[in-house]
């Protein structure tokens, strides 16, 4: 039946289909598998999180809180919805959504589309109790005279119903958004966001989000930046603006390439952050994990658990618990006691 409904939705407009996958989930049409595959090797810690697995939804899927019934059923270890601005945005024109199927990637330009902070944190505040983490993107409304402080504005109405909240400096979609990467901007943007939460009731990990398309310099000004904010940890990567060694037609267009091309300068990126940070600083690492392999590989490259999107768009949404059931089965081939013990084990042959 998935594969019936993955092949109805590849006859579809990608952005149609993203809508009706959403309502598939709701109305219960998609293969769920309960609570996520879990065990000795499989459970860890991420932030002061326990996950059942470390198999996690990217942001970007749900944007706007509408699914999480169904996806905290899905199979996945966490969850990340949004990005929310803090007043809705239709976001850019349409088309904005390509699918790459030749390369099993995609490439998006929506610029944050979404309800606004005030509709989703309303969802937010009505998801159904589960053990898996919600956390939340944040991101800025394209025409604000202040980015930084909507940042801080989303987590001021949100964060009370989140588990964890994303800053979002890295989508290419929004003009001058990844300027906010540099040590100044970001240092101010980061004071801000953690400001706001140390007025929660409950503190949550904020993390933060970055592009691939950073130099060596860029990526030790984030780790120092990222460690003198308090932020809980990174996660490593966005989308890129790199086309290399794509082949499909549609390769050409706009925007944010996501998939299985960016699985090495990914882990790239993201092995060298652990590197900067000593390993000190949780890591997720996303781009390109499609396979257990992959969410095997980053994770010996330094990251502490591992995010999935466009992979869905694929293989389904049981790719989340067959992912975590190979990853156990890797672990245990190779004498791991837990994904903790296999953190960063393999990082040197990624520098």
């Amino acid at each position: 039946m998935e594969r019936l409904g993955l092949s109805l939705l590849h006859r579809m407009d990608p952005e149609r289909a993203h809508h009706w996958s959403l309502n598939a989930l709701r109305a219960g049409l998609a293969p769920l598998h309960g609570a996520p595959a879990t065990g000795a090797r499989l459970a860890t810690t991420l932030a002061g999180m326990p996950l059942d697995n470390p198999i996690g939804l990217a942001a970007g899927y749900d944007k706007n809180a509408v699914a999480l019934a169904p996806l905290v059923r899905s199979g996945f270890g966490f969850l990340e919805v949004g990005a929310a601005t803090p007043r809705p945005q239709p976001g850019n024109p349409k088309p904005r959504l390509f699918r790459l199927t030749a390369d099993r990637a995609a490439i998006n330009r929506f610029g944050f589309n979404n309800d606004g902070a005030a509709a989703i944190s309303a969802r937010l505040a009505m998801r159904p109790e589960s053990r898996v983490p919600v956390g939340l993107n944040l991101g800025a409304n394209k025409d604000s005279t202040d980015r930084a402080a909507d940042f801080a504005a989303v987590l001021a109405c949100c964060g009370p119903h989140v588990d964890f909240a994303t800053v979002n400096v890295s989508s290419p979609n929004t003009e001058r958004l990844r300027d906010l990467q540099g040590r100044a901007a970001l240092t101010a943007l980061l004071g801000g966001v953690m400001e706001v939460r140390s007025t929660l009731a409950r503190p949550i990990p904020v993390f933060l989000k970055i592009a691939p398309d950073l130099n060596d310099d860029d990526l030790s000004e984030i780790a120092e930046v990222a460690a003198a904010s308090g932020i809980a940890g990174i996660i490593t990567t966005n989308t890129t603006l790199s086309r290399e060694g794509l082949t499909d037609p549609q390769k050409d267009q706009a925007g944010g390439l996501s998939g299985a091309p960016l699985f090495e300068r990914s882990t790239r990126v993201l092995a060298r952050l652990s590197q900067l940070t000593g390993g000190q600083l949780p890591l997720i690492g996303v781009g390109g994990v499609g396979t257990a392999e992959q969410a095997y590989a980053k994770i010996r490259a330094g990251a502490s658990a591992v995010q999935i999107y466009t992979a869905m768009v694929f293989e389904g949404i049981s790719i989340a618990p067959d992912v975590a059931r190979g990853l156990d089965a890797l672990l245990a081939r190779d004498g791991f006691a837990s994904v903790a013990n296999a953190v960063g084990t393999d990082r040197a042959s990624w520098l």
